[in-house]
């Protein structure tokens, strides 16, 4: 398919801030990708990588992350719980980094405890922590991890015991008292591949069947017309805000809906995916001057309530892609880009009819790079591989600093924040960097990605 004039259709549209920039005067088309260059920008990827893990070590070592421009380190919760060396650990197993992901792995086995007087959010534990020390068991065979895996996940569990069997947000690790009932799709729907995957390596039922019992309470809950809202009450089970979309807060329970009968072919959740996609194929869409965009509808009657789409709804065309949706994906993704073009790097929420940023934020994320690796390892077409390479030059010219990657505060004056998610060696690198790497590197057919891009595999039987 000819990305150039879907491409070119949204690049037209109106942009705020200022009258023209630079990212515009670049080709509609970006210059596909010989082999050997490819392998370059693989290389070139590891080596920033790198910069970003040695300045934590320099840095931040035994904390949670480091802070790039005050070169200081950062714990989540008061008490290091090893966030980014969990998080990057396959990254470097993947890259072939042996020495660092070596390094990493020891301090994880030997330093670790989860031992903790702390509430932490459930929902971030889970998909960084937990998914983390999961697939780095399956790649190390450390046995060490998988232990600290269920000892987390045994901390955790009293999180699920509500009325609905929905999660509280917060749960203690050393008491097990569980909080917080302002929830929503997302964080109650995006735990089965973890908790899942913990089951069927330890073969202790109950992780599987908690997890499992809150994303069917959460798709018990969809409207009429078969779409799910933005926040509930986690005891009552009623909704509190009924917007509809693929973005924050609802983004990975469609994610994971589809990858639960990936990994375990569970008929259930592909009956919720086939029930789930349907409804949001039919409301979401919405066409803007000949490009494809998916905004926000309310829930009940599938009215639009907004044009609105961003970093975090960019995962959307990848996953249309991997559930076979290609040709929905093609154009959303083309839409993305766009996004991401016009002020060089994408914003955190965009107007799309408006051609307006109203999040000016960029905290690195990496759903779009997702969506391109998936688009290029399942169609096989090479201009998905350019596009990273245009994105991962903007990545680099825009957010390094002397000791890692920054947040932006803006897209559009490019002002930088004290701030490096652990997700971005655990995904945004990744992405990166398998979108130019052989492609025996990761087979999405037979490894499934959560959504922090920690990689799992049916090794059970």
């Amino acid at each position: 398919m000819n990305l150039r004039p879907l491409l070119l259709s949204v690049l037209l549209l109106p942009t705020v801030g200022v009258a023209a920039t630079p990212s515009l005067k670049k080709p509609a088309t970006p210059p596909v990708l010989t082999q050997e260059q490819a392998a370059q920008s693989a290389e070139r990827v590891k080596a920033e990588f790198l910069h970003a893990w040695r300045g934590y070590r320099q840095y931040a070592w035994g904390h949670d992350g480091l802070k790039p421009l005050s070169n200081a380190p950062h714990d989540w919760y008061g008490q290091s719980l090893l966030m980014t060396p969990v998080d990057a650990l396959d990254t470097m197993i993947l890259m072939g980094l042996d020495d660092e992901a070596r390094d990493a792995r020891e301090l994880i086995a030997t330093q670790l405890s989860f031992d903790r007087d702390i509430d932490v959010k459930h929902f971030e534990i889970t998909i960084r922590l937990l998914g983390g020390l999961l697939s780095g068991y399956q790649l190390s065979g450390d046995e060490r991890l998988l232990k600290l895996a269920e000892n987390l996940g045994k901390r955790m569990l009293p999180a699920f015991d509500s009325p609905t069997g929905l999660p509280y947000v917060y749960v203690n690790l050393r008491t097990g008292k569980a909080h917080g009932n302002d929830s929503n799709p997302a964080e109650a729907g995006t735990l089965l591949l973890e908790y899942g995957t913990l089951s069927k390596l330890t073969g202790n039922p109950v992780f599987y069947q908690k997890a499992k019992r809150a994303l069917v309470a959460t798709y018990e809950r969809r409207s009429k017309i078969g779409l799910v809202g933005e926040r509930f009450d986690v005891e009552s089970g009623k909704w509190t805000q009924t917007r509809s979309h693929v973005g924050a807060r609802i983004d990975s329970y469609y994610e994971y809906l589809w990858k639960c009968w990936k990994l375990f072919g569970d008929r259930d959740c592909l009956a919720m995916w086939k029930t789930s996609i349907a409804a949001a194929n039919r409301y979401y869409p919405e066409e803007v001057n000949g490009a494809m965009w998916v905004g926000h509808v309310d829930m009940n009657t599938g009215k639009r309530t907004g044009s609105l789409y961003g970093a975090l709804d960019a995962f959307y065309p990848g996953l249309l892609a991997y559930s076979g949706d290609v040709d929905r994906a093609r154009r959303l993704q083309a839409s993305s880009f766009a996004m991401w073009r016009v002020h060089g790097i994408e914003p955190e929420q965009y107007d799309y009819r408006k051609g307006e940023v109203t999040h000016a934020g960029y905290p690195l994320r990496p759903e779009i790079i997702e969506s391109s690796w998936y688009l290029h390892r399942l169609t096989g077409d090479k201009q998905y591989q350019a596009m990273g390479q245009e994105m991962f030059e903007d990545f680099v010219r825009y957010t390094r600093t002397d000791s890692g990657f920054a947040t932006l505060k803006s897209v559009v004056t490019k002002e930088k924040e004290d701030d490096m998610e652990s997700f971005v060696l655990a995904e945004t690198f990744k992405y990166f960097y398998l979108l130019f790497a052989p492609a025996q590197t990761l087979d999405p057919g037979k490894v499934v990605l959560n959504t922090e891009a920690h990689p799992l595999r049916k090794t059970w039987k």
